[in-house]
């Protein structure tokens, strides 16, 4: 049931927004009755839900299967150290209540996917993409296109962070562009940034999740210039800013449904292809002679600490341009630190050229230092 007003506590709790003529009492209950689904608790989502929150949205999903890591800590600003290893969104919600106990919360600890998204996503009124997950990227603006409702985006990368307002209602039937229309090729495994590799500055998620809160609170209350056809890329080493207009492809809804099928129908990863070698079957092909192509994705520093004997360093960023260094004639080992980098370009090289030759260490390094050989230093 809609509110039509604000108890004392609310006014008193809202006092500076009242006194401001563009938001006021009207503006106010807008926030209220607004439902708001925010995807991913983490570095994004943190100042996200603390400022919607703090804001009055009456209604507030958080949704993130992850759990909270000390590496979190340096940017993730709702999480303390004793809370290590618990269930961010659980965690999450249980310090929002105590900022602001008349919020409505809806908890969700799994991952969003082809099979649950449409649902959830159907009962807010705007989804805010805090992930740093393409793959569920894709699929939100995806349905969010086909569901009529505006998507704000945030991305980040080591110094740099982007926000827009996607699909949003520009009146008279029309609508803002899609993810799609601002990126319309899905990247490879390979071509995604991930910040446990490259870094990231603690404070960016706080400007651009900020930045994302600013925009929701915009687009419940109707104040203000929306970021609904610009893309606002901010540098935090420069201070510069750029506000770079976009438009909305014409097939922008086909492209979501062809994206939703072939989501709806793609294989999960692994299941062809490309495959997994235990350290144990490698130390034993090793130890009969065979013609093995090791080859490392790591970073030369995490290389020249320690590495497999006779193994070729080419750094994850660096594959696309030497895949011809790569043979297909003899079976190719890729390996990193827990093998989570080697799978992802293993992947991207079968993809690209179909390459059956292909095996990822199960584990990496660690696991090879933990099984075969406990005298190499690990880090």
């Amino acid at each position: 049931m809609e509110a039509t007003t604000l108890v004392p506590a609310e006014k008193q709790r809202y006092q500076k927004h009242l006194n401001l003529p563009e938001i006021s009492t009207k503006g106010q209950l807008l926030l209220k009755n607004a439902r708001v689904l925010v995807l991913g608790a983490g570095g994004l989502g943190c100042p996200v839900l603390l400022y919607l929150t703090a804001a009055g949205v009456g209604t507030l999903g958080v949704i993130d299967p992850d759990v909270i890591d000390l590496s979190n800590l340096q940017r993730q600003v709702l999480y303390t150290t004793d809370e290590v290893g618990k269930p961010k969104a659980k965690v999450a919600v249980s310090h929002l209540n105590r900022l602001n106990p008349e919020i409505t919360f809806d908890t969700y600890t799994m991952a969003l996917d082809i099979n649950n998204a449409r649902a959830i996503i159907e009962a807010y009124d705007i989804v805010v993409d805090c992930t740093d997950n393409f793959k569920v990227r894709y699929l939100v603006n995806d349905i969010c296109v086909i569901l009529g409702k505006p998507f704000v985006y945030g991305a980040i990368h080591r110094f740099e962070g982007q926000v827009a307002v996607l699909n949003a209602d520009l009146g008279d039937g029309k609508r803002g562009p899609t993810y799609r229309c601002l990126f319309p090729d899905y990247p490879s495994e390979i071509e995604i940034p991930n910040c446990s590799i490259t870094g990231v500055l603690g404070v960016l998620p706080g400007v651009i999740g900020t930045y994302q809160a600013n925009e929701v609170i915009k687009l419940i209350t109707g104040i203000g210039q929306s970021l609904n056809e610009h893309l606002l890329m901010i540098d935090l080493l420069s201070m510069n800013q750029q506000k770079i207009k976009t438009r909305r492809l014409p097939n922008a809804v086909d492209l979501a449904r062809e994206g939703l099928a072939s989501a709806g129908a793609r294989p999960a990863p692994g299941t062809s292809g490309p495959q997994k070698i235990s350290v144990q079957e490698l130390s034993d092909r090793i130890a009969l002679g065979e013609d093995l192509f090791l080859l490392d994705v790591r970073e030369r520093p995490e290389y020249e600490l320690c590495h497999l004997e006779g193994a070729v360093l080419i750094p994850v960023g660096m594959i696309p341009n030497n895949r011809k260094r790569i043979p297909t004639d003899r079976p190719v080992i890729v390996y990193c630190h827990h093998g989570i980098r080697s799978a992802n370009v293993v992947q991207y090289l079968y993809a690209q050229g179909g390459l059956t030759n292909l095996y990822n260490l199960d584990g990496g390094i660690n696991a090879w230092a933990r099984d075969i050989e406990p005298e190499m230093a690990v880090y």
